[in-house]
């Protein structure tokens, strides 16, 4: 997250988040002597070292918070703001000079993406498109914009057309797969769908995604999220979805997230033994709390009070799923 938004996101951990991934082409297509390459390879470089450096300082900032430091958000955006001044005037510097440059539009609107400002983001990609309409990237972020923005339709379509000028490329899958899923009512209208064959063709589309690139843990953890929203609840699909996603987990933060998620179905489903022995796994201290919340919940299931006729004394939580593990590390 860069610009000025630094903030903390709430997303529910039952859907797969609605941020999907831009592309941006960086590879040279043309000679390597050729000088404008080069210069449109300098001007990426420039904006991933900034960008870089800001996620870095984002970071380290969160660690002081936690640790009872580091500076006010204010205070970090503005020094965020000042940092990619540079990378966007060198942007307009060379959009100036090359208005036809289909990829540095492409790029651009990447850049104005990540600092929140969609708008200019999508004209960017827009402008990139009418320039070189055989680009999948820019189909494929324009079907994140409208699926952001709406309309969700536009979405639709545009991440065919990326998958159909590249389908081998696995994160329009991931993409076009996330949308469905999330606007599942219009993907019925869209497609002349029932909402069972929405998920499977959610789930298709996955599949290609995680065929293409299969270490791809957040992309595992999207698939194994998709099955929290399907009823009647698929246990044992969920299970080995999230099976899958252990078995390539990186670090021991991106297991023990896994481990929260198979306890929430095991309680789910009645299994208290299991659900006990996968909270016991867990141990990092991020997780704290939403251990301590599926724990008093599995308590609360495994020694149910009994049923009185007395209103509540106060206090205590109120509707919703409070229990809920987090979306993936």
């Amino acid at each position: 997250m860069l610009g000025v938004f630094v903030a903390a996101t709430n997303q529910s951990p039952q859907t797969p988040a609605i941020v999907a991934s831009n592309v941006v082409e960086k590879s040279a297509i043309t000679a390597p002597a050729d000088p404008l390459e080069a210069e449109y390879q300098k001007l990426l470089a420039l904006d991933d070292t900034a960008q870089a450096e800001v996620d870095k300082w984002i970071r380290d900032n969160q660690a002081f918070v936690t640790n009872g430091g580091g500076v006010p958000d204010v205070e970090l955006n503005r020094r965020i703001e000042e940092r990619l001044k540079p990378v966007r005037q060198a942007y307009e510097n060379f959009i100036a000079l090359h208005p036809d440059h289909a990829r540095v539009r492409i790029a651009y609107g990447s850049f104005l993406n990540d600092i929140r400002e969609e708008e200019a983001a999508g004209a960017q990609w827009e402008k990139a498109r009418a320039l070189d309409p055989k680009n999948s990237a820019v189909w494929n972020n324009l079907a994140n914009y409208y699926g952001e923005h709406g309309p969700v339709t536009n979405a639709f379509g545009y991440y065919n057309q990326a998958i159909a000028l590249n389908p081998e490329e696995s994160v329009y899958y991931h993409n076009f797969g996330t949308t469905v899923y999330l606007f599942r009512k219009d993907a019925m209208e869209y497609f002349h769908l029932t909402e069972p064959q929405v998920f499977d063709k959610a789930f298709n589309l996955y599949s290609n995604a995680f065929r293409l690139d299969p270490q791809n843990f957040p992309l595992a953890s999207d698939i194994a999220q998709t099955y929290y929203g399907i009823q009647p609840f698929r246990t044992n699909d969920a299970l080995r979805a999230w099976t899958n996603a252990l078995a390539i987990a990186h670090d021991e933060i991106e297991r023990e997230g896994v481990y929260l998620h198979f306890a929430r179905i095991h309680l789910k489903v009645g299994n208290f033994a299991a659900a006990h022995a996968r909270l016991n796994a867990v141990t990092n201290a991020m997780y704290a709390e939403l251990k301590k919340r599926l724990t008093r919940n599995l308590e609360a299931k495994e020694n149910p009070s009994p049923v009185t006729n007395a209103a509540p004394l106060g206090g205590g939580e109120k509707g919703g799923n409070t229990s809920e593990p987090p979306r993936g590390p």
